[in-house]
């Protein structure tokens, strides 16, 4: 089953006139997001096994996506506010961490060798991949359930669940 076939099927929201793409909703767009990312993953480790003995080959994997960034992007900008003199100071919000709002970072493939590299030269670890690709698994089944339960609570707040 497609996970986006009940966002197709609720393509539009009417309240008071206006119309609002469910696909537009921030929480839906980073999990969609989420999942092309671990797509996209899945396939990288799958050309990793398909070449486990290939002389030379250097194991890839996708740089993790920023979540701190795709947050920022797809939310406002909120920072704490000292209503009373008595009020504690926080620090500025993602201080240290040079990270820019807006931008949201990871994606591409990059070579990462496991720890191993064999006489020919090839650095696929065909248990570290396996390990790697059950992790994508239960991380997109993660994300569908939230796409899923998210789905639902839409429903239910538009009175049709």
């Amino acid at each position: 089953m497609d996970p986006f076939s009940a966002l197709r099927r609720m393509r539009d929201v009417r309240g008071a006139g206006a119309h609002m793409a469910l696909g537009d909703l921030p929480i839906i767009g980073m999990m969609k997001q989420r999942m092309h990312w671990l797509s996209a993953r899945q396939q990288v480790l799958a050309q990793n096994v398909a070449n486990a003995d290939t002389p030379g080959y250097t194991a890839q994997d996708l740089k993790p996506l920023d979540f701190g960034a795709l947050v920022k992007r797809n939310s406002r900008v909120m920072a704490p506010v000292a209503t009373q003199a008595g009020h504690i100071g926080s620090p500025a919000v993602g201080s240290g961490l040079n990270i820019r709002p807006g931008e949201a970072r990871g994606g591409e493939v990059i070579k990462k060798p496991d720890f191993e590299t064999s006489p020919t030269g090839n650095s696929v670890v065909l248990e570290d991949q396996m390990i790697k690709v059950a992790e994508t698994q239960m991380d997109y089944q993660t994300v569908t359930g939230l796409y899923s339960k998210s789905l639902g609570l839409i429903k239910i707040a538009l009175g049709r669940g």
